[in-house]
């Protein structure tokens, strides 16, 4: 508990099972009261290392995608009473130690939502992503912000803590199953009015690290902008959107 607030941290995992005890035993104590893992039909044996570890363990039949794995770590979230949910990927890429400054401003009611931002800072290339991701990060994250009117240092972080709040308003299963889930998401959160938070977060891209191929980052890309402008449009009258239209009648 933190502020009287229960935190429930989830892991989206696929074949996870290299650097999950690294990222779970760097878990910070006292912090986090209960830790959940989504299993997306791996191909190795991450479902019985979490399970080994003690980690509430959850798998699907079929893989769902990055999106479809998400909808159901936040639906066992709130199942298990979360007040706040972080989210982090178990590749260790995104440290676990920054857990008690992405909870406590959503503990303390200053924001909605908290991001780890590669951004914030120099970690990113001091931290080995690629240059041209990180090129592709900046100028979509410029074009974001003035398509939806926000200021962010970057909207493509998988390290995110959300409130109990923010997750039971969003229409998320209206969502992506697909990577582009993240960036709805945000653009969600925006339009509803909640606040954001950032805090710098340090990476490591390592050979365990997940990623996605070119070919997937340049559709990636596409679908962020085709989202972000549906966020301009929509909030504008001049096109309505299927994701923020029940945002509207809440």
């Amino acid at each position: 508990m933190l502020n009287g607030k229960k935190v429930v941290l989830v892991m989206p995992a696929y074949n996870a099972a290299k650097t999950l005890q690294k990222t779970y035993e760097a878990i910070p104590k006292g912090f986090v009261d209960d830790v959940l893992l989504v299993d997306d039909k791996s191909q190795d044996n991450t479902v019985e290392l979490a399970q080994c570890l003690g980690i509430k363990t959850y798998v699907h039949a079929q893989n769902r995608g990055y999106g479809g794995n998400q909808k159901t770590c936040y639906a066992k979230a709130l199942e298990l009473g979360a007040d706040i949910v972080v989210m982090l990927h178990p590749d260790y890429q995104y440290t676990p130690k920054l857990i008690p400054a992405m909870v406590s401003p959503i503990a303390e009611g200053v924001n909605d939502c908290m991001l780890g931002s590669r951004i914030l800072g120099k970690g990113a290339l001091r931290g080995g992503m690629p240059i041209y991701k990180y090129v592709a990060n900046r100028f979509l994250t410029l074009i974001q912000n003035l398509l939806i009117n926000e200021k962010l240092s970057e909207y493509h972080t998988g390290y995110r803590a959300f409130s109990r709040e923010v997750l039971e308003r969003l229409p998320l299963e209206q969502n992506s199953d697909d990577f582009i889930f993240d960036n709805q998401m945000l653009c969600q959160i925006v339009y509803a009015g909640f606040h954001i938070g950032e805090v710098t977060c340090p990476t490591k891209y390592e050979k365990e690290s997940s990623s996605i191929s070119f070919l997937r980052s340049c559709k990636y890309g596409i679908g962020v902008l085709r989202c972000s402008m549906g966020t301009f449009l929509h909030r504008h009258g001049m096109r309505k959107s299927p994701l923020l239209e029940p945002l509207d009648k809440a």
